[in-house]
């Protein structure tokens, strides 16, 4: 975990990690978030709509953005406070994916940093785009 500070901060900071989505997390998330359309459950389904098997929920891919701010950038003294995302293709179990942000304004007045994140896939395809905002405590 990083522990940055708000004076430490400066626009152009960077940081990104990988993980890989497993089936124990897309079932965890089922059993959370009971979402139970089959588009997440049924490989048939899924792939009855023209895609390779059953997605992963996009929330899940999102819920990557809270470990960027919480852990890595600023990572220990953050509060975050907005997110704007979209899903731009398809994540499937066992998918590998990158999550990287960068810091693209300071909000000195308010101890805000304003991120710009993307998530790529193994095959280096953006399946999400997002802006982050985060208080630094």
């Amino acid at each position: 975990m990083n522990h940055y500070t708000f004076e430490e901060l400066s626009v152009g900071m960077e940081e990104s990690f990988s993980v890989t989505v497993t089936e124990e997390m897309h079932n965890k998330f089922t059993e959370l978030s009971g979402d139970i359309n089959p588009m997440h459950l049924s490989e048939e389904y899924a792939k009855e709509h023209g895609y390779a098997g059953k997605l992963v929920y996009g929330m899940l891919t999102a819920s990557f953005y809270s470990t960027l701010v919480g852990v890595y950038l600023p990572g220990e003294h953050c509060v975050f406070h907005e997110i704007r995302s979209t899903f731009n293709a398809p994540v499937y179990a066992g998918d590998t994916l990158t999550i990287h942000g960068e810091i693209v304004q300071i909000h000195e007045d308010f101890r805000r940093i304003k991120i710009k994140a993307y998530i790529v896939n193994q095959e280096g395809t953006k399946v999400s785009l997002s802006t982050l905002t985060v208080g630094v405590v």
